[in-house]
Formats: C-alpha cells, structure tokens, sequence
C-alpha cells in the first residue's frame, strides 16, 4: 500500500498542476490572427509546418530504428524459423 502512494501522490500532483497548461489558447492571438489578412495566415500556416516537420520527421526515425532493430540483443531467435513455425501453429 505504501509503494502506490509513493507513486500515485507524486502521479496525481503532476495531473492536477498540468491542468492550467491545457487552458493556455490565447484568445488575443486568436482574434488577432482572425481579423489579419491573407498573407498574414499564410506566414502562420507556413510557421506551423515548419515546426511540425522536424519532430515529425524524428519521430518517424526513432519508430524506424527501433523497428530495425528490435531483435539485435535476441540472437537466439531466428525471424525466418519463427515466422514459419507461427505460421504452421495456425
């Protein structure tokens, strides 16, 4: 019982201090990116994608590392001869 508060206190502090982190939609830039003009959005359009590229782009490399090398400290198993004995299980 002793371990889950030991867990669970520091767990629930984290959740209830992140809340005001999900309220931070400012109305000011809102109102002032809806009232500019047309070349106004497209600069904050391009901004956007400009910083979503780069963690996109780590986050599909880091899923592709991972995919290849997910059997690299499995030596004693052979994907080939796994695969074949799933498929005769079935």
């Amino acid at each position: 019982m002793k371990k889950k508060s030991k867990f669970g206190l520091p767990l629930l502090a984290v959740f209830l201090l992140a809340v005001p982190a999900f309220s931070q939609s400012c109305a000011l830039c809102y109102t002032q990116a809806a009232s500019s003009g047309a070349r106004f959005i497209s600069g904050l359009r391009d901004g956007i994608l400009v910083l979503i590229t780069p963690p996109m782009f780590m986050s599909v490399g880091i899923i592709w590392l991972a995919y290849r090398k997910r059997n690299q400290f499995r030596p004693d198993i052979d994907t080939a001869d796994q695969f074949r004995e799933d498929r005769e299980s079935l």
